[in-house]
C-alpha cells in the first residue's frame, strides 16, 4: 500500500467572544497596526480622562486591562497601576509595561472595598456575561470621591451593524470578537452606576475620520505604520462607541 497523506485537522472555530482568542493573539496586543489597534487609540482617550493623582500612593485599578496598553498614557499621573484580567498571556506583557497585574474576573475581582482612587474598564463590559456585576465590582472598588472611567459599544442596532457586520470586516479585526448579545445600554448603564452611588456622564466617541482613512488606506497598501495613529474624537452620538466619566459619592 503507498503513503498515505496524513490528514490534517480544521481550523479550530471558537464561539464569539471566546477568551481564547486573547491567547491565539497574543503577538498582537503591541503591534500598533495588529488586531488591537483600535485598543490603543481608545487607551490614549480613555486615559485623557485620568487627572493626575491627588495624594501619594494614589491606586489605580485598570478591570480587563489585557496586556496593559493604558499603562504608557499614565506615565508621570502619579498612580501605582493595578490591572486585572483573565488572560494570563496578557499578564505577562502587562507586568513587562509596569503594571502590578491580578489573575482575576471583573465580574469577582479579588481586591479590597474602597481600595482605589481610579477604576478604569476599557472595552470591557461589553466582554463579560453580566456587565452589571462588573459595574458592581467597579464601583466596590472605588474610594469615596473616586473616579470611574470607562468605554464600551451601546445596545443598539446602529451599533450590532458597526462593530459586527461592518468592523469585521476591517483589516486585523478579529472576527467573532464581540458578541452583540453582551452589549451595553447607555441609559441602563448610567442607571446602574448611580444605583451604585456613582454619578456618571457618558458621551459618544468616534474615531478621527481623516486619520482613521489614512490608516485604512495604509493598511490597504500593507504599509507599516507611520504618522500619527488614528484619534478619538468626541461625537454627538452614543449610539455606537461611548465613553463614561464619574465619581462616586461620599
Amino acid at each position: 500500500m503507498g503513503d498515505t497523506a496524513p490528514v490534517s485537522s480544521p481550523p479550530r472555530v471558537l464561539p464569539r467572544n471566546d477568551p481564547r482568542q486573547y491567547d491565539e493573539l497574543a503577538d498582537e496586543w503591541w503591534r500598533p497596526d495588529g488586531a488591537f489597534a483600535m485598543l490603543h487609540w481608545l487607551a490614549e482617550a480613555r486615559a485623557a480622562l485620568v487627572p493626575p493623582a491627588s495624594r501619594p500612593g494614589a491606586l489605580l485599578v485598570d478591570l480587563g486591562c489585557g496586556a496593559g496598553l493604558l499603562a504608557p498614557h499614565l506615565t508621570g499621573k502619579g498612580y501605582r497601576h493595578v490591572g486585572v484580567d483573565l488572560t494570563r498571556s496578557a499578564l505577562g506583557q502587562a507586568t513587562a509595561h509596569g503594571v502590578t497585574v491580578v489573575n482575576g474576573d471583573a465580574i469577582a475581582v479579588p481586591l479590597a472595598d474602597g481600595c482605589a482612587d481610579v477604576v478604569a474598564a476599557g472595552e470591557l463590559l461589553e466582554h463579560v456575561p453580566d456587565w452589571r456585576r462588573a459595574v458592581g465590582e467597579a464601583c466596590r472598588l472605588l474610594r469615596p470621591g473616586g473616579l470611574l472611567v470607562l468605554d464600551t459599544l451601546n445596545d443598539t442596532v446602529v451599533s450590532r451593524l458597526v462593530a459586527v457586520h461592518i468592523g469585521e470586516r476591517l483589516p486585523t479585526v478579529p472576527r467573532g470578537i464581540h458578541d452583540p448579545r453582551l452589549f451595553v445600554d447607555a441609559r441602563e448603564l448610567v442607571a446602574e452606576c448611580a444605583r451604585r452611588g456613582v454619578s456618571l456622564r457618558v458621551r459618544g466617541v468616534r474615531p478621527g475620520l481623516r486619520g482613521m482613512l489614512g490608516w485604512l488606506v495604509r493598511r490597504a497598501r500593507g504599509v507599516g505604520p507611520s504618522g500619527r495613529a488614528p484619534r478619538i474624537v468626541p461625537t454627538w452620538s452614543t449610539a455606537v462607541l461611548y465613553q463614561g466619566r464619574g465619581r462616586r459619592q461620599g
